[in-house]
């Protein structure tokens, strides 16, 4: 198996048990496994339990499976690590769990560790059709917050400006053909998997601004937003060009 470093010999040795158990008893029902969660980006402490995805074929995904304070054991068909997704579905939270994840055991040749490449990256279809969601409704949130900000209620600019935070992160991620990380992981994201078109620091750094309702730090991650090439983008700022939004400028 292929463990992350930073794991720790004793939960290799808890791991390294429950395949020997699950082979055991799954046979060639068993296909592998992936590390999720705090443990699977070196992020574990103390009291971090340990979130193993376990593919199995489709007969055994209904059978129960560990779950304590030290282990829990997922189980997941190959065929849903296959499928991705679409924003708004059920599923679609989903997505960034398995980003990013060690594939610890493949026994598919390959396949499991494929799909959670794929299952944390965006193609552009994707990206676009979260665009169509997600860029609006960012838009319309800062935009709230800048006209409080303007008339002096400096509480709902905060309030909006922080609720603008997740589909702010949403538009900059697919913008960069990625699904958008947990806000715990966020800064890990960042530092191991950084943005083509914004560097880590100032992405950090103007989330924390719009903690605070910065107008000019608000108004500034629009602009640079708005410097994307895609048709979707143009389209979207278009329609609040009219002179009644020029708090989004000004």
């Amino acid at each position: 198996m292929k463990f992350p470093e930073t794991l720790s010999a004793e939960r290799r040795t808890l791991i390294e048990d429950a395949a020997a158990k699950l082979q055991r008893e799954y046979g060639a029902g068993f296909l592998g496994m992936v590390l999720s969660g705090s443990a699977g980006r070196g992020l574990e402490t103390e009291r971090s339990d340990l979130d193993v995805i376990v593919v199995v074929t489709p007969e055994l995904v209904q059978r129960p499976l560990r779950r304590d304070t030290e282990l829990e054991l997922l189980p997941v068909t190959l065929e849903h690590l296959e499928t991705l997704a679409t924003f708004g579905d059920d599923q679609w939270g989903y997505r960034w769990s398995y980003a990013w994840a060690p594939t610890l055991l493949d026994t598919t040749g390959g396949r499991i560790e494929a799909a959670i490449e794929r299952q944390g990256r965006l193609r552009p279809e994707e990206a676009v059709a979260l665009l169509e969601q997600r860029l609006d409704a960012w838009i319309n949130l800062a935009y709230r917050s800048l006209k409080s900000a303007r008339d002096g209620n400096l509480l709902a600019a905060r309030m909006d400006a922080a609720e603008a935070i997740t589909p702010f992160r949403d538009v900059v991620f697919a913008l960069d053909g990625q699904v958008r990380p947990y806000s715990k992981y966020l800064s890990w994201a960042l530092h191991h998997h950084p943005l083509q078109s914004w560097p880590t620091a100032v992405l950090l750094e103007t989330i924390e601004h719009y903690l605070t309702g910065n107008p000019e730090v608000i108004r500034q991650s629009l602009k640079k937003v708005q410097e994307s090439e895609l048709p979707i983008v143009q389209e979207t700022f278009d329609g609040w060009a009219a002179e009644q939004y020029d708090a989004l400028r000004r």
